[in-house]
């Protein structure tokens, strides 16, 4: 048995290389711990057995930021009719409008709305730019150029340039926790946001890989050394035993059926700037779970580091608040 401390990491660094595929894989691998199998070439045929077997939500750990400018305000119109939710749009100027999302939203678009001018302008650039997420896609006669509207993409430097209101719609952040299952459990409840988590149902602790045992998060309620929490560590340490008994004559997904919330579990969260800001108002709280307050109160002071005018104020609040 192995207790550890909660702990998280921002990655940000594909986001800031314009890898995309990368960053996907990356996040895609942590479900089954099969972070080994990453190589130079491995992202390509990884997303494509994603796309194959219908997995999309994988595609969701990353983001595409484009500008268009349209010929009408009437296209726009037509394409606002039927914007998915995770899609973000923004007017800049008349006729100019920045539009967002992660990979699977602009999938989405393509597989149905494609009659609209902007969703095969839009379509025709990511099947080019990103052949490995969109190559699939394309129409048999191919995406339709659309000499009236003009796209690009926004690189990562521009991103990080928008004005504040602009910056916490469009830029997102991804941040890899490693925490109890109870504080996952509440997590997912934020919709605007997109996660991966390992998968008990895959993972056998009982192999070489894992240490032949299953690793807990130390409980904050508990003093060590404390009676409570030795009738804890007792608990835990006859979970594993009886979940490695079942091991032996059954599948991980039955034998996980014992295993309590305080199984160490990782989890991959990726949301905008704007969510993180919801997330973290929340969960700082005096009135938030503990365990959950305990990973967002280390969470918060590296992201007004890097955010400092988007997260600094929550800190400072919070600060003032004690």
């Amino acid at each position: 048995m192995k207790v550890i401390d909660p702990s998280f990491v921002v990655l940000d660094e594909d986001f800031r290389q314009g890898r995309l595929p990368e960053q996907i894989e990356r996040c895609g691998r942590v479900c089954y711990k099969s972070e080994d199998r990453i190589s130079p070439d491995s992202a390509g045929p990884f997303i494509k057995g994603i796309i194959k077997r219908g997995h999309e939500s994988v595609l969701e750990m990353g983001q595409i930021v484009t500008e268009v400018v349209v010929d009408s305000e009437s296209t726009m119109h037509r394409f606002f009719e039927r914007i998915p939710r995770f899609c973000q749009v923004d007017k800049l100027e008349r006729k100019r409008y920045l539009l967002s999302g992660n990979p699977r939203v602009f999938r989405d678009l393509a597989r149905g709305h494609r009659d609209l001018k902007v969703v095969k302008a839009v379509s025709k650039l990511l099947s080019e730019c990103y052949p490995v997420l969109f190559s699939d896609l394309i129409p048999s006669h191919g995406w339709i150029p659309q000499d009236s509207i003009v796209v690009r993409l926004l690189t990562p430097k521009e991103i990080d340039q928008l004005p504040i209101k602009q910056l916490i719609r469009h830029r997102t952040l991804l941040v890899h926790l490693t925490v109890n299952r109870a504080v996952t459990h509440e997590l997912v409840r934020h919709r605007i946001a997109s996660y991966l988590q390992e998968s008990q149902r895959y993972c056998r602790y009982g192999e070489a890989r894992f240490g032949g045992e299953v690793a807990f998060i130390r409980p904050c309620f508990f003093r060590e050394g404390s009676d409570e929490y030795q009738l804890w560590l007792d608990a835990m340490s006859y979970t594993e035993k009886i979940y490695l008994d079942l091991l032996k004559t059954s599948s991980p997904q039955a034998a996980r059926t014992v295993l309590p919330n305080s199984c160490k579990t990782e989890i991959m969260v990726h949301a905008t700037l704007e969510e993180w800001m919801h997330i973290l108002r929340l969960r700082t709280s005096k009135a938030a779970d503990p365990s959950m307050r305990e990973i967002m109160l280390a969470l918060l002071p590296e992201f007004a580091r890097r955010f400092p005018a988007v997260f600094g104020p929550i800190r400072d609040d919070l600060a003032l608040g004690d």
